[in-house]
């Protein structure tokens, strides 16, 4: 049984769990996190790694087989170096730029700046140490980890990202992307016929209580988000069904256009927290991505320091368009 379990977050968390009859057989690592669907079994390791996890008092392996009827102490938060932005040498493709900003093409697998990850791992290959190794100092004024970054995409997403090289710069901007004067389009491959031409989600987006790295449109309580979506083409081949779409967003949630669509039945392509699978079965050897088919596309806005409408757009990467004929074929 399950004792109540408070956030590994917390300063000094104590948790205690028993493990049932059919337990046995299971790793340790895997079992917990069955049991704890908000931590990943990464960080599950890392606890067991730092000494924070006990089995009946004792210190364990990560593999250790598990029987039935242990008691599983968690003693502590899992303990990781502080993050911090560095110039690092990264390729970086760069659209455009001048003294005010720069608009780059950020690769899938690449996260925009520096997060939570196994040892200092969550603060290494970022598009803001690219930036920093690129352009030298960005503006500061969103904050230490975050120079030059006014708006973001999620690491499994490519496409166009716009940064500010001064303060004066990024807030200008910010307040363009907060007033929803910034244009961005995506193109997303997603799972299944659209009935419609073209759609509309309007549905208030929150954290997911029970897996915490997912976003919902479940909960009364939300932040507002908007989602137009259009059919470019539907596809019917040997993997199956799928549409391609446009995709134009007014507000900036988190994982905003995956949720929406998902929340539609049709999951992006590749994007296996919500519901789409990770391999595509077909005639012979099933299909997979690596990646969420979702790409930044266009970006329009006003220049911050000349009021210039500034316009641009970036076709589907390389992998994107390959596995758009493999399924079409």
């Amino acid at each position: 049984m399950l004792a109540t379990i408070p956030s590994l977050t917390d300063p000094k968390p104590i948790q205690t769990l028993h493990t049932p009859p059919d337990a046995a057989g299971s790793r340790l690592d895997q079992w917990l996190v069955t049991q704890l669907p908000e931590v990943s079994r990464v960080r599950v390791q890392q606890l067991v790694a730092q000494g924070k996890i006990l089995v009946n008092g004792k210190a364990p392996k990560a593999s250790l087989k598990l029987h039935g009827g242990e008691e599983i102490t968690i003693t502590g938060a899992v303990e990781l170096p502080p993050l911090r932005a560095f110039a690092e040498d990264i390729p970086l493709e760069v659209l455009y730029e001048d003294d005010d900003l720069a608009v780059v093409n950020k690769p899938a697998g690449m996260a925009v700046h520096a997060g939570s990850g196994k040892d200092d791992a969550g603060s290494r290959g970022t598009l803001v140490n690219a930036l920093l190794h690129r352009f030298g100092a960005m503006s500061k004024a969103g904050g230490e980890l975050r120079p030059g970054i006014v708006h973001r995409l999620d690491k499994d997403t490519s496409g166009l990202v716009v940064v500010a090289k001064t303060d004066a710069a990024h807030r200008r901007l910010a307040r363009q992307f907060a007033g929803r004067q910034v244009k961005k389009t995506y193109l997303a491959l997603v799972h299944g016929w659209m009935k419609e031409s073209q759609g509309t989600v309007n549905a208030p987006i929150s954290r997911d209580l029970v897996r915490r790295t997912r976003m919902t449109t479940r909960r009364l309580q939300g932040r507002e988000a908007v989602t137009h979506w259009k059919l470019l083409r539907r596809i019917d081949g040997k993997f199956g069904k799928f549409s391609l779409l446009e995709v134009r967003i007014e507000t900036g949630r988190t994982h905003q256009i995956r949720v929406h669509l998902s929340s539609l039945g049709h999951p992006v392509v590749g994007d296996a927290l919500y519901g789409a699978p990770r391999q595509i079965a077909g005639y012979g050897e099933p299909a997979s991505l690596g990646r969420n088919f979702l790409h930044a596309s266009a970006i329009q806005f006003e220049h911050p320091s000349t009021d210039r409408e500034l316009s641009f757009r970036q076709p589907l990467p390389h992998e994107l368009e390959k596995f758009l004929r493999l399924v079409a074929d």
